[in-house]
């Protein structure tokens, strides 16, 4: 596969050293910029697969940059503001991903993952999830429960591979959006479980059970017996 290209454009020097490393430890090739307009003119030479662009950057800012951008690419926001409506500004602009500062270099790794798998960019092949009557196979997307192949919609399969990496770990509806869908906003508990309700109706067989509610928390992968 192709090495995935990534943008990285932040004017505090030490930051972008820091994920830059990370980032290449992964695997993934990096550019970086430390302010908006040496980022714009990267983004239109080399076209990466991600930006992660800290909104107040110098000359323009990473937003100015988003809205500047006419192709469709994952955007990930890095940023000391974390009230709301500056996220809306975000995610009204196509973001994909708000990372409020300070922040640990691990987190952003992995929330770079978890974009690059929702836009089909990060594929981990060859690589399968097996539990007792229920596979999931990473590469090719497909589920089988029991004897049978389930079809799962984008958003139903990476909710799954998530809560089975994290076997036996309950996570609340606020976690599992932030994770999965990648932001969280008032009233989205009913995605989660709409969500939630489908998996369990396409997975669940005759003799085990895979994801629990936990009470007053959310929910957890856990396969018990029937």
């Amino acid at each position: 596969m192709e090495q995935i290209k990534i943008l990285l454009a932040d004017d505090e020097a030490t930051i972008v050293e820091v994920i830059q490393l990370y980032l290449e430890r992964e695997g993934f090739k990096v550019f970086t910029a430390f302010d908006g307009q040496t980022a714009l003119a990267i983004e239109e030479e080399h076209r990466p697969d991600l930006l992660i662009l800290d909104v107040m950057l110098p000359k323009r800012t990473g937003w100015e940059i988003c809205a500047a951008v006419e192709r469709k690419v994952p955007v990930i926001f890095l940023t000391a503001k974390s009230a709301e409506a500056d996220k809306l500004t975000g995610f009204s602009l196509g973001a994909d991903d708000y990372i409020t500062k300070p922040f640990s270099p691990r987190e952003v790794i992995a929330r770079v993952k978890a974009v690059l798998r929702r836009s089909g960019l990060l594929v981990e092949a060859g690589t399968c999830i097996e539990f007792p009557e229920l596979s999931i196979d990473l590469a090719a997307q497909t589920v089988a429960s029991g004897k049978t192949s389930n079809q799962l919609s984008p958003k139903e399969f990476e909710l799954l591979t998530f809560l089975a990496r994290h076997a036996k770990m309950a996570f609340s509806r606020e976690q599992l959006l932030i994770n999965v869908w990648g932001y969280d906003f008032d009233g989205a508990d009913r995605t989660v479980d709409a969500t939630i309700k489908r998996l369990r109706q396409k997975i669940d067989n005759p003799k085990y059970c895979y994801i629990h509610t936990v009470w007053g928390v959310g929910y957890k992968f856990e396969v018990t017996a029937k």
